[in-house]
């Protein structure tokens, strides 16, 4: 009778530790690994040829970088001989295409014509060329400057006046007005003007005459262009600090130098009497 009590407690005992078994080992493998990153630790590495040195070590992370570097847009310009694809579309300095066509072909009419090549569009397939010259070049990254410089920087509102070179004259005041209430607030002013039919007003002329009545505070961001036949665009902005004293200080001098002349016309017509 003990032998059999002392077996049925030994079962139940072998039950119970397999049961508490299975639920800890369960809840191990259900449980979702987490990447956890350690900082890095000073460890101390022996070298028989020198003395303790102490270095800093990057221990082994399981977390995944969270943001990657965007890639930077190159500049425009001239890429030598480097170019990291095979087949690509090559355009000539006239503008024409001349279809796709190993690298080293390309290479090859770049040097024959000696000109330079240029990255067009790398995300077209395949990408695209340009053979140009040094000249070419040069005019194409004045264009894409003033494109930069005049589009307006995050955080500045720009204002838009358009308006016919054949505007009459009130309407004209009305404009410049507006214009300078949007200066005072340190906007930039887009002005767009269309040349009229029949119409003889030199509209380069115009736009001097509007930043004329807001010379005071107002400059060219974009100097008076045309952008295509019969329409031309500037663009005015606030003057700085440094450069609203340079103006006043000229203003002065300008005022000076005219005072002085004509206290020298008033000294010699008295002679005169």
């Amino acid at each position: 009778m003990t032998t059999f009590c002392v077996m049925k407690l030994l079962c139940q005992a072998t039950r119970n530790e397999n049961r508490y078994a299975k639920r800890f080992f369960g809840t191990l493998l259900t449980q979702t690994p987490q990447k956890r990153a350690f900082p890095p630790f000073w460890m101390v590495v022996p070298d028989p040829r020198k003395s303790t040195v102490f270095g800093l070590i990057q221990p082994f992370c399981t977390a995944e970088k969270s943001q990657t570097q965007p890639k930077r847009k190159a500049a425009f310009g001239s890429v030598g001989r480097r170019i990291p694809y095979r087949i690509l579309h090559l355009i000539n300095q006239d503008g024409e295409s001349l279809g796709n066509m190993h690298r080293a072909e390309a290479l090859k009419l770049m040097d024959q014509h000696d000109l330079k090549l240029v990255l067009l569009q790398e995300n077209a397939e395949p990408p695209v060329y340009r053979l140009m010259t040094g000249q070419q070049i040069h005019e194409e990254q004045l264009k894409r400057a003033e494109k930069k410089k005049a589009s307006p920087k995050p955080g500045i509102v720009q204002k838009e006046l358009s308006f016919s070179s054949a505007i009459a004259k009130n309407d004209l005041e009305t404009k410049t007005k507006q214009i300078a209430q949007w200066i005072e607030k340190k906007y930039h002013v887009k002005v767009t003007i269309r040349q009229a039919k029949d119409s003889n007003t030199d509209m380069l002329m115009l736009f001097d005459q509007i930043l004329e009545t807001v010379s005071e505070k107002a400059t060219y961001l974009s100097k008076p262009k045309v952008t295509r036949e019969g329409v031309s665009t500037c663009i005015l902005r606030h003057m700085s600090d440094k450069e609203l004293k340079a103006y006043q200080k000229m203003e002065n001098q300008k005022n000076s130098t005219v005072r002085k002349d004509e206290n020298e016309e008033l000294k010699s017509s008295e002679l005169h009497q």
